[in-house]
């Protein structure tokens, strides 16, 4: 700055009328002293001396299924429910299946003291309660499945909603499942938001 205003300063003085120094000015007449040009900026110049700005860094955030169905206290939760649901329907089964041994090997020791139309009614009597048993294992597998897919949907949905929160509040461009995630580029900052969003569904509950 201090270059700047004595330039400034040189050329204001050289610039002045010749009165102004008419007391001290000798009587011969010497070439006047080269005036310095003034330093013109242009635009060029102007963009040059600029700084860069450093392109923004696109923040990609990942998920882990599987640790948030393992470490997160609802999805520990979920576990021991459909844990808890499989082992009560399983119990019923086991209970029908052996009640079919038991029948069978009764029929098996005096099947052959019966008449051949009672053995045919025994055997259609067998069969119908073989039959009721392949149902009771069907809608059992089914109401596990239903109670599995209810739960799992309202968790990937908690999830998600604090997957948004999240994303939102720490500036995240998106936030997906770690298994999708192939590839990034360098111009792309992924994190892994795993733990964060176990502690979001955890405070969440907590609420609750």
């Amino acid at each position: 700055m201090t270059t700047i205003f004595a330039k400034t300063l040189l050329v204001c003085l050289l610039t002045l009328p010749a009165a102004a120094f008419a007391a001290e000015a000798p009587t011969e007449v010497k070439p006047s002293a080269p005036q310095p040009q003034a330093v013109v900026s242009t635009p060029i110049a102007e963009v040059a001396a600029k700084p860069i700005a450093a392109s923004p860094t696109t923040r990609i955030g990942s998920v882990d299924f599987a640790r948030i169905g393992t470490e997160s206290e609802r999805g520990k939760k979920l576990k021991a429910l459909l844990t808890a649901k499989k082992d009560k329907l399983q119990g019923k089964l086991d209970g029908k299946k052996k009640q079919l041994e038991k029948l069978k090997t009764s029929l098996e020791a005096k099947i052959a003291t019966l008449s051949q139309p009672q053995r045919e009614a025994k055997a259609k009597e067998f069969q119908k309660k073989v039959e009721e048993f392949q149902k009771l294992a069907q809608s059992s597998e089914e109401e596990l499945v239903g109670l599995q897919d209810k739960e799992s949907k309202a968790l990937f949905e908690a999830i998600e909603e604090a997957a948004t929160a999240y994303g939102k509040a720490n500036g995240f461009a998106a936030i997906v499942i770690k298994k999708e995630l192939l590839y990034v580029g360098s111009s792309v900052e992924a994190q892994d938001v795993t733990e964060a969003l176990i502690k979001a569904l955890d405070q969440a509950g907590q609420k609750k």
